[in-house]
């Protein structure tokens, strides 16, 4: 199997595995328990905190969740006030924000042109006093642009609002927004193991809690945490911190033998240039997407988001750009890095390549 869908998942880093290994084998106590064994436990959850932490803004905290799917919930749900936020986001956000709007919440969702990237005055007319909260993504998981995010937080904090930020594409790859007020980050996107997040709040805000309980976390997130998954995420934040400058590099050079190597009969979706070079959103107008899945079985790659897959509807996020639905439907995401062989890299693209000339002669 060759495995190109790193924006779904990445592979568990080796670090990451042998960190959690004593918390899953041995080390069982509650982190929360005041005896010796469950301090121990808390050491090695805030030693995790720490790591995590460095990877994000100072002047804020690290709350742990569950993923950041439960980040993104109660960073939306704990605030007030009307939400803006853009077309191309995660569902983990614009379904939330469907969800307010029924208790509501005033929601605006501000449109992209056809390189992903929001207008700054369509984001200026529509964030104002009555804006409590706006969110948006860093880096797309779908077409990796990277949004610029600096003119939304400078309008969020002249209207009053606190912004969020879904970093869960960008943690550990591109520079942090310094001023956002929150930030939703996972594990599992960055080598460590799934169901694990945080969400980062800065330094004196308080939410209203998702989860009623012990509020065992500063910020008032409720239940208790695995030592092993805090361990294991900790891990994996401090290899990002590491390994940075190598792991930036063999990305780029992946990207770059990809373009080639797809060649001009393919085009790319959203922004070259300002974009996360491990996600190469391609499409082929007229080609069967799923025809092509189900002939190369043992190649790692998708039409799209992997939460969204199986709904049948083509990517909300490439018909956004302005992609007709056939366009949409005729896509595909190469996601790649840490551990893509490029010779790997290099039989998978022939091999797509081949399959999609056929159908193309066939039709």
């Amino acid at each position: 199997m060759i495995y190109l869908d790193y924006q779904a998942t990445t592979p568990l880093a080796p670090e990451a595995f042998e960190a959690m290994l004593p918390w899953l084998r041995d080390n069982f106590a509650n982190p929360h328990s005041a005896h010796a064994p469950g301090r121990a436990a808390k050491a090695a959850v805030e030693a995790a905190r720490a790591q995590v932490g460095a990877l994000l803004p100072s002047g804020g905290h690290v709350n742990f969740t569950s993923g950041a799917t439960e980040a993104l919930n109660w960073a939306i749900k704990g605030t007030r006030g009307a939400i803006v936020t853009v077309a191309t986001e995660h569902g983990a956000v614009l379904d939330v924000v469907e969800a307010a709007r029924t208790t509501g919440r005033k929601v605006t969702i501000l449109p992209v042109d056809r390189c992903g990237l929001v207008s700054e005055a369509a984001a200026r007319a529509a964030i104002d006093a009555d804006t409590g909260l706006v969110a948006a993504m860093l880096v797309n998981n779908e077409i990796g642009v990277v949004q610029p995010l600096d003119s939304l937080i400078d309008h969020a904090h002249a209207a009053g609002a606190l912004f969020l930020c879904d970093a869960v594409q960008g943690f550990g790859r591109v520079a942090m927004p310094e001023r956002a007020d929150l930030i939703a980050v996972s594990a599992h996107k960055i080598h460590g193991p799934k169901g694990i997040g945080a969400l980062w709040l800065r330094d004196g805000l308080t939410l209203t809690p998702l989860l009623d309980g012990g509020r065992q976390e500063a910020g008032g997130r409720s239940g208790t945490l695995s030592p092993a998954l805090c361990a294991g995420f900790g891990a994996a934040a401090q290899a990002m911190a590491t390994r940075a400058d190598p792991d930036r590099a063999h990305v780029e050079t992946l990207w770059a033998l990809a373009i080639e190597r797809f060649g001009a009969r393919w085009t790319v979706n959203g922004a070259i240039d300002q974009r996360y070079r491990g996600n190469l959103n391609i499409r082929r107008d007229g080609l069967d997407v799923a025809r092509l899945l189900s002939v190369l079985r043992d190649i790692a790659f998708s039409a799209g988001s992997a939460c969204a897959s199986g709904s049948g509807r083509p990517s909300h996020v490439l018909r956004a750009l302005g992609l007709t639905e056939a366009q949409a439907r005729s896509s595909i995401r190469i996601g790649f890095g840490r551990y893509t062989r490029e010779d790997d890299l290099i039989t998978a693209i022939d091999r797509i390549n081949t399959a999609a000339d056929a159908q193309q002669v066939a039709a």
